[in-house]
């Protein structure tokens, strides 16, 4: 028993010398090594649905993230915290042991999975080499196909390419008009076009004889809203002063504060107003864009060699 200690407390010294050493060649090589949280993914892509899946034999590879522990292990569960020791020493020790542990809780989405209960079991069978682990899974529903090697932001840019391609496929303005682009650098906003697809069609419904159909509402809102307002976007340089972020993203933004100034005013004010409201109170200086710029400048020559 004394033995076996002794054994687990080297195993939990090894795994903490793993995590530093990786921690700082991730600064070094600009990688993220934090695990993954089931609540943000969870939140990103909207799962429509859950069930008990049963008994499984999984991948400790697939495994990614955590429900509650994400920041007490790196991305490949060494452990992040001294206090973690003494329970994670405890479970080493049944595995030298050869004691039979109870099964892991995941959850899985879209072929990944995330810890439920169990990160120190998950911790030590990775640490010792073990490639599969006994776990009791509950599976929710993705339009999604996820891969182990995906950070959070990379799942990010996925949902928002899904939610393109449904956008066009279900509106056919691509077709409609050619050469169109709307892009979105956060998820959830081509739901928010359709809502105001939807808001603009049944406004001209109420001055209009006869009913629009949904595709005419639709190509009245990027004709006379979407268009002329990212034409006023792109004149004033407003994108400038929002780095990293698009015309699109401006326009549900600028639409936003548009509606809330007539609102809290009471008074009309045009679009171009509101564009350049909008800018001054939040978007960035141009000192501020020029210093940026230059970091990001800096950090692109500056590429050590690890």
């Amino acid at each position: 028993m004394k033995h076996t200690n002794i054994r687990a407390q080297e195993d939990f010294r090894k795994a903490r010398s793993r995590e530093i050493l990786l921690r700082v060649l991730s600064l070094l090589r600009r990688q993220r090594q934090e695990l993954l949280s089931f609540q943000e993914v969870r939140a990103l892509i909207r799962p429509d649905g859950e069930a008990y899946a049963g008994m499984k034999v999984v991948p400790i590879s697939l495994i990614v993230g955590s429900e509650g522990r994400y920041q007490d292990f790196n991305r490949v569960f060494l452990p992040r915290r001294e206090h973690l020791k003494k329970r994670w020493v405890r479970v080493d020790m049944a595995h030298h042991g050869m004691i039979n542990l109870p099964p892991v809780k995941l959850y899985e989405i879209g072929g990944v999975y995330f810890v439920r209960d169990g990160n120190h079991r998950v911790s030590v069978a990775r640490m010792q080499g073990v490639e599969f682990i006994d776990a009791e899974i509950i599976s929710l529903r993705s339009r999604l196909s996820l891969s182990p090697e995906m950070s959070g932001e990379e799942m990010k840019h996925r949902v928002i390419d899904l939610e393109k391609e449904e956008f066009f496929r279900s509106t056919n303005l691509r077709s409609l008009r050619p050469g169109v682009r709307i892009d979105f650098s956060a998820t959830g906003r081509y739901d928010e076009l359709n809502r105001h697809i939807l808001g603009h069609k049944y406004y001209l419904n109420q001055v209009c004889e006869k009913e629009l159909s949904f595709e005419e509402g639709m190509l009245s809102w990027y004709d006379n809203v979407f268009a002329p307002i990212v034409a006023i976007i792109r004149s004033s340089g407003l994108l400038a002063r929002f780095p990293g972020r698009t015309a699109a993203d401006l326009y549900v933004w600028i639409v936003r504060h548009w509606d809330g100034l007539k609102r809290r005013i009471h008074a009309d004010f045009s679009m171009e107003e509101a564009a350049r409201d909008f800018g001054r109170r939040y978007g960035l200086s141009t000192g501020r864009v020029l210093r940026r710029l230059w970091r990001a400048v800096k950090s692109r020559l500056w590429r050590p060699d690890v």
